[in-house]
C-alpha cells in the first residue's frame, strides 16, 4: 500500500478503541486491527459492573461494539485481521496482516493479554472438550453438571459465581489458604451451597478420555493426592501478555509485558503500548481506556516534533 497512516493500532479492546477515538478526533488518519470482536477480552464478559456510567452494568460485547462505533464515527478504519509481522524500528513502521503490508508514522500496541495455561498434559487437546478459559462463554454447556475452577483471583471468583448458578456443583481449587479476590466476591462465594473449596491445592493431572472426567490435585501442605470427578475445568490462573510478535524489537519485562510508563511510550520512538500488554499495577477496562487517551496525546506530540524536524 502507498498510503501512510498517522497511526496504526494493534488491538481493538478498550485501550485500542479509546486511543483510536482520541487520535481520529485529533485529525489523525487511524487504522485499527482487531482479530476477534471489538472489545477484545472484554467482549467475553457478560456483565461488566466496574465501568463508569452504567448503573445496572453492561454486557462486555455491547460495550466493545459501542466503543468501536464511537471511534468509527470520527473516521477510524477497522480491519478484522490478525497482524502477522511488524517492523517498528524505522521512522515509517510496517504492519503485515494477511497478504498486505500497511505503513504508519506511529503504532499503538493494544494487543492485550490472554489466559495463562496450566501447562498440563492434555490441556491443549481437551480445550473445547472440557477445558475452558471463560465461564461466561462456555458455562451453559455444563448446566446441571460438576465443574472445577482453578484460581483464586477476581476472575476465578467471578467464574465460580457464574457457574454456581448454572452447574450442580463447583469445585474451587486454589493454591493458597485464602482467596486473592476482592471482598465483594467472597461473601456470595462462601454463601453458595454448591461450591466446594480445595485450599492449598494445585492440579497435578487432568483426567480424560474423549473429554474431561476429573482432576488429580495435590495438597501443598500435606502432600496428599486426591481425585475429583468433574465434567469441565475452567482455568482462571491469570493472564499472559500477547507480546510475542513485538519482543524482538522492543523492551519487555521478564514477565513479557511491554515496558512503558504512564506516558505509554515504549523503548522505540513512535511506538506506544496501552492496556493489559504494558507494565502497570492495575489492569482494568477503565485503566486501559485511560491509557488509550494518554497515548493519543503523546502520539500527537511525537508527530508534531517529527514535522518540526522535517520543516
Amino acid at each position: 500500500m502507498d498510503k501512510i497512516y498517522d497511526v496504526i493500532i494493534i488491538g481493538g479492546g478498550p485501550g485500542g478503541y479509546t486511543a483510536a477515538l482520541y487520535c481520529a478526533r485529533g485529525g489523525l488518519s487511524t487504522l485499527v486491527f482487531e482479530k476477534q470482536a471489538a472489545g477484545g477480552q472484554m467482549a467475553l464478559t457478560s456483565q461488566v459492573d466496574n465501568y463508569p456510567g452504567f448503573e445496572e452494568g453492561v454486557d462486555g460485547f455491547i460495550l466493545g461494539e459501542k466503543m468501536k462505533q464511537g471511534a468509527e464515527r470520527f473516521g477510524v478504519e477497522t480491519r478484522r485481521e490478525e497482524v502477522s509481522a511488524v517492523k517498528l524500528t524505522e521512522d515509517i513502521k510496517e504492519i503485515t496482516a494477511g497478504e498486505e503490508t500497511f505503513k504508519s508514522r506511529c503504532v499503538i500496541i493494544a494487543a492485550g493479554a490472554g489466559p495463562r495455561k496450566l501447562g498440563l498434559s492434555g490441556e491443549e487437546e481437551m480445550t473445547g472438550s472440557g477445558i475452558s478459559y471463560c465461564a461466561a462463554c462456555d458455562g451453559m454447556f455444563f448446566r446441571k453438571k460438576t465443574v472445577a475452577v482453578i484460581g483464586g483471583g477476581n476472575t476465578a471468583a467471578a467464574d465460580a459465581l457464574i457457574l454456581s448458578r448454572i452447574c450442580q456443583k463447583v469445585i474451587l481449587v486454589h493454591r493458597r489458604d485464602e482467596l486473592r479476590a476482592e471482598k465483594i466476591y467472597q461473601e456470595p462465594l462462601f454463601s453458595a451451597e454448591n461450591i466446594e473449596f480445595c485450599w492449598n491445592s494445585q492440579v497435578e493431572e487432568l483426567l480424560y478420555d474423549e473429554k474431561i472426567t476429573g482432576i488429580k490435585i495435590k495438597n501443598k501442605i500435606t502432600g496428599e493426592i486426591s481425585e475429583k470427578s468433574c465434567d469441565g475445568v475452567f482455568v482462571s490462573v491469570g493472564r499472559e501478555p500477547a507480546s510475542e510478535l513485538f519482543k524482538e524489537q522492543i523492551a519487555v519485562s521478564k514477565e513479557g509485558y511491554i515496558v512503558a510508563d504512564e506516558t505509554t511510550k515504549t523503548s522505540l520512538p513512535g511506538v506506544f503500548a496501552v492496556g493489559d500488554i504494558r507494565t502497570k499495577e492495575v489492569r482494568q477496562i477503565v485503566t486501559a481506556a485511560a491509557d488509550g487517551a494518554t497515548s493519543a496525546h503523546f502520539v500527537q506530540e511525537y508527530l508534531a516534533e517529527q514535522t518540526a524536524k522535517q520543516g
